[in-house]
């Protein structure tokens, strides 16, 4: 038969290093049943919102953070990529738009001066035309007959 000694490892047998007083033990709970400063009206909805995620289950938790960020992140996204399409349609704006406006004005202006001497050529030829009619009436229908639309005598 086998028979079995127990033998005593000197390693185990050594006292632990470091300090032997005990002056910095505390009895956690004699801490407890202390009156604290805790006061629970000067505590955040921040920190009350904090303390409850024990509350929650991890995985949870997990579930729900990886959501909130999803969402962040997509809603950064569409933020970027919007103020970079509004970025490029206004400097297309800018660089088309003014130069053509600026174009269609000068235009309008070129019209608006040629209707100015035609009226100021039909002026000349209704006043050399003489007084083969009578009354202004006649001048005004002249006027407007060149400019393509009913005019009436201002008197």
């Amino acid at each position: 038969m086998v028979q079995l000694t127990e033998v005593v490892d000197e390693h185990f047998q050594a006292d632990q290093p470091g300090p032997e007083d005990d002056d910095d033990f505390t009895d956690t709970d004699s801490e407890i049943s202390n009156d604290s400063d805790y006061d629970p009206s000067s505590e955040t909805l921040a920190e009350r919102l904090y303390a409850l995620r024990d509350m929650i289950p991890p995985h949870t938790r997990t579930s729900i953070a990886n959501k909130f960020n999803a969402t962040t992140g997509a809603i950064s996204n569409v933020l970027s990529f919007g103020g970079k399409t509004l970025w490029v349609v206004s400097t297309t704006a800018l660089i088309l738009g003014v130069p053509w406006a600026l174009a269609w004005a000068e235009e309008q202006q070129v019209i608006e001066m040629e209707k100015e001497m035609k009226m100021r050529e039909m002026g000349g030829e209704i006043l050399t035309a003489g007084g083969s009619q009578t009354g202004g009436s006649a001048t005004a229908q002249q006027v407007g007959a060149a400019l393509g639309q009913e005019a009436k005598p201002a008197l």
